[in-house]
């Protein structure tokens, strides 16, 4: 398929300076494109995520990414999608926040032998002179339909410092210079860019004679309208410093059954076909789509690794939605099998005679370690702490016998996170 229309079918195109024109283009040669980043922290957090995996697909299909790091735009700041003005950090600070972010690029695209290049604008704006870029760009710009961006006008309503009125320049330069340096063609970048972008677009065609493209992607929000990609105690990021890898795998896991689709096109690899067959999973089966989500999500931001890990802890602690595999995916999740998902967890050996005359489920709470005594286990059941295979023990009198077996062992549970897994001898 065009690389367009991958994009397309994936739900990431939104505003576009010419459809067709760019369709066309994407199918007859390889494309430089580039999307920008501040510099303001020393971590991408799943808000960067829609631009990064739109650059994925389009390098799959033969196209050639340029991340630009704002070195030089970030001592200005950004006012677009912002009420008041942005910390301005020092180069020392940004310097290095540009480096942890090439790190985490470098799991989603492949910047070897020169397939993917990570320049800083700071290398083209730090040493400009004033009076010659007011000379050369400024006069290309018009104060009136500057104001008329909603970037601005937004932000005229709270304030903005002269130096913020500057970004437009400073972004439509970077786009001249990279199409002049690297033959970009395409920028792309979030919605609330599109008054920069075009003004890039413009100032090079201006400046070149050359027709060049500009997109955004949606503004991706949850089923409740709320903007997408914030947790209870805030951002979620891809440094595991900041968001460890089973709280990232389980804010993909918690996600609202209604926003499986979009989320699944948006932030995994799967083949569309797959996506919209696992979104139309009704309940309680929707929630192996979660998983299988959350999985693939953290695959691609941790590495195989951490994402099995992940799926085991939360599965062991949560219970699995597909334990014997009986949803069909290609997702390398389904590989990870049920006794290798166990294997770490602490366990407790009982006999196959001790079963088949049946065990008190508080005496097998207490010997397992789980409960200290009996009538600790007692208490806790009786107060829906407890947990055997996934299912809350509600009953202090239940007998444990094979029948609880799943898959050669039982798993028990006591409040959120004390695990044991029971096999039998």
């Amino acid at each position: 398929m065009n690389a367009f229309d991958i994009l397309e079918e994936r739900g990431f195109l939104y505003q576009l300076t010419d459809a067709d024109a760019l369709k066309r283009l994407l199918a007859q040669e390889s494309v430089s494109y580039y999307v920008g980043f501040d510099p303001t922290a020393d971590s991408l957090h799943i808000g960067h995520l829609l631009p990064v995996m739109a650059m994925r697909w389009l390098q799959l299909g033969g196209h050639r990414p340029i991340a630009l790091v704002g070195g030089a735009t970030a001592m200005v700041g950004d006012p677009s999608g912002k009420t008041e003005a942005r910390p301005i950090l020092s180069t020392e600070e940004i310097a290095a926040n540009a480096v942890a972010i090439q790190g985490q690029l470098g799991r989603y695209l492949d910047f070897t032998e020169g397939q993917a290049l990570l320049v800083n604008n700071a290398d083209w704006l730090a040493g400009i002179k004033y009076i010659d870029f007011l000379r050369d760009v400024g006069r290309h710009f018009s104060i009136n339909r500057m104001l008329s961006a909603e970037s601005v006008k937004q932000r005229l309503e709270t304030g903005l410092s002269f130096l913020e009125f500057n970004y437009m320049l400073l972004q439509a330069y970077d786009f001249y210079v990279l199409k002049r340096d690297e033959g970009c063609k395409l920028q792309l970048g979030g919605q609330d860019q599109w008054g920069n972008i075009i003004a890039g677009v413009d100032l090079t065609r201006r400046m070149l004679g050359e027709e060049v493209f500009g997109a955004t992607f949606p503004l991706l929000l949850k089923s409740d309208g709320e903007k997408f990609g914030k947790s209870a105690s805030g951002a979620v990021w891809l440094d595991p410093a900041r968001t460890s890898p089973y709280d990232y795998y389980q804010f993909w896991r918690n996600v609202d059954d209604g926003d499986v689709e979009k989320l699944l096109a948006f932030f995994t690899m799967l083949p569309m076909d797959e996506v919209k067959r696992l979104a139309a999973l009704e309940a309680p089966a929707i929630n192996r789509s979660k998983e299988i989500l959350a999985y693939e999500a953290t695959l691609l931001a941790h590495g195989a690794e951490e994402a099995r890990k992940a799926f085991v802890a939360a599965g062991t602690e949560f219970g699995f939605a597909d334990p014997k595999g009986d949803i069909t995916t290609s997702s390398a999740v389904r590989e990870i099998r049920v006794e290798e998902r166990t294997d770490d967890l602490p366990t407790h050996t009982v006999t196959a005679a001790a079963l088949e005359e049946g065990m008190w489920v508080v005496g097998l709470f207490a010997e397992s370690g789980l409960c200290k005594s009996n009538s600790d286990a007692r208490r806790l059941i009786r107060g829906g702490g407890c947990y055997l295979n996934g299912e809350r023990m509600t009953d202090d009198k239940y007998t444990v016998t094979a029948a609880d077996v799943v898959d050669g062992q039982i798993m028990l549970r006591a409040g959120k996170k004390n695990l044991r897994r029971v096999v039998v001898a």
